[in-house]
């Protein structure tokens, strides 16, 4: 007993020392995140150059929000001072930063007294007071540089709490350009020769913030008539076994998706079929048969048969988006230039993490990409399907001809998706 109690002691007085060197540890990692801090733009070399791209009229509503949550601030403060014994609390932030990190510092400071009360009347003071404001703001804004067809661009703002499709409303407001289902924001990464659609139910500011601060990446404004085709085309992905699938009435198309998105439950395409991996490291392609099912990929291993106990998991979804690539068959020495990856999108780099997968022809890549989609997404993606269909009939949007033509000249880029 006399040893046992020895022990203990020794490992009580073991765990006092971590506990104190984690105490201090983080104190001084707190000390020196502070002078690291950083803010710059997605699209923009600085802050000021992309504070100068915004238009008068959106700087002024930045300027106006900022004001509104200066106040709040104040006044949650004020309240906070009178009561301080009270059960009400501030939340904690609902983000970790984490590098790299695409957004604003949220240092809590003092500045805001020296900025002055009175409105600024040039766009350089205002410019000046936003740079205050922003560094006090407790919600992270990006302010995004979307190119367009012509290689003209639009200079936005957004939040951490907007979506993807409310960026799309403001871009169709800035446009005037149809208000379609199929137009989506894109990004392109030139390192990996990768692009994707964002989800409509995505919030923009976390995908963004995955980019590196000295990244090539850019961020397009397309029409993708793939976008929602497993909703528009449903036989295609739910039947694709029968040749005869391609004709299909409206009526029947509505009870297939009711079918499959309308349970409680999403069914995912029963998609199987040969797609070439390419090995990590190489530039060798082999052959294997893979299986797809809601919660991944899988394959049947060499010997093995079809049997669900047979298969090996190849990739989950949980973690993983679906790319498209470019130039594949160049580049890998891929079979064809039908490729797609699976990947952790903070990996904006080579990596080992990175599964590519090579398909025989477009039609097959458009089956896997969205099918994808659809174990990955399910309900929800039923669900911007959805929202996207009643703001395209309540805010149809009217365009000239010159306009239209501009519209339709956005899908000559290369889309994210392959053409049906």
């Amino acid at each position: 007993m006399d040893d046992i109690d020895a022990m203990f002691s020794d490992l009580l007085g073991e765990m006092d020392h971590l506990s104190q060197s984690l105490t201090e540890a983080t104190v001084s990692s707190g000390e020196d995140a502070a002078p690291q801090e950083s803010s710059f733009s997605i699209g923009f070399n600085n802050l000021n150059e992309s504070l100068n791209e915004l238009e008068d009229h959106d700087l002024d509503d930045l300027m106006a929000d900022l004001e509104s949550k200066s106040t709040d601030q104040q006044s949650s403060t004020h309240n906070d001072t009178r009561n301080p014994t009270g059960n009400e609390t501030s939340p904690p932030a609902v983000y970790q930063e984490s590098e790299p990190v695409v957004t604003f510092p949220m240092i809590t400071t003092q500045s805001s007294r020296a900025v002055k009360m009175n409105e600024p009347q040039t766009k350089a003071d205002k410019i000046k007071v936003a740079l205050e404001k922003l560094k006090e703001a407790k919600v992270r804004k990006l302010i995004i540089k979307v190119l367009m067809s012509d290689n003209s661009s639009k200079t936005l703002m957004v939040d951490e709490r907007q979506t993807v499709r409310d960026v799309l409303d403001t871009l169709f407001e800035k446009t005037h350009c149809e208000n379609s289902i199929e137009w989506s924001l894109c990004e392109t990464n030139p390192d990996l020769q990768t692009e994707r659609a964002f989800e409509d139910h995505e919030c923009l500011v976390e995908p963004l913030s995955a980019w590196s601060r000295l990244s090539e990446n850019k961020l397009y404004f397309l029409s993708t008539p793939q976008k929602y085709m497993m909703f528009t085309e449903p036989q295609i992905f739910y039947m694709w076994k029968k040749k005869s699938s391609g004709d299909m009435n409206s009526q029947a198309k509505e009870l297939l998706i009711k079918e499959h998105f309308g349970g409680s439950t999403t069914i995912v395409p029963n998609l199987e079929g040969v797609l070439y991996l390419k090995e990590d490291g190489k530039k060798v392609w082999k052959p294997r048969y893979f299986m797809l099912r809601a919660s991944g990929i899988y394959y049947v291993p060499k010997g093995k048969t079809k049997s669900s106990t047979d298969l090996a998991c190849f990739v989950r979804f949980e973690k993983v988006n679906v790319y498209t690539t470019s130039s594949y068959k160049q580049k890998y020495r891929a079979p064809t230039d039908f490729c797609f990856l699976l990947k952790h999108p903070c990996i904006q780099k080579e990596s080992p993490y990175i599964k590519i997968l090579c398909c025989e022809d477009k039609h097959t890549l458009l089956l896997w990409v969205n099918s994808i989609r659809i174990a990955k997404y399910g309900a929800a993606l039923y669900k911007n399907y959805q929202a996207a269909v009643t703001r395209a009939s309540i805010l149809q949007i009217p365009y000239s001809a010159a306009n239209k033509e501009k519209s339709n000249s956005v899908t000559s880029l290369e889309s994210p998706y392959p053409s049906s």
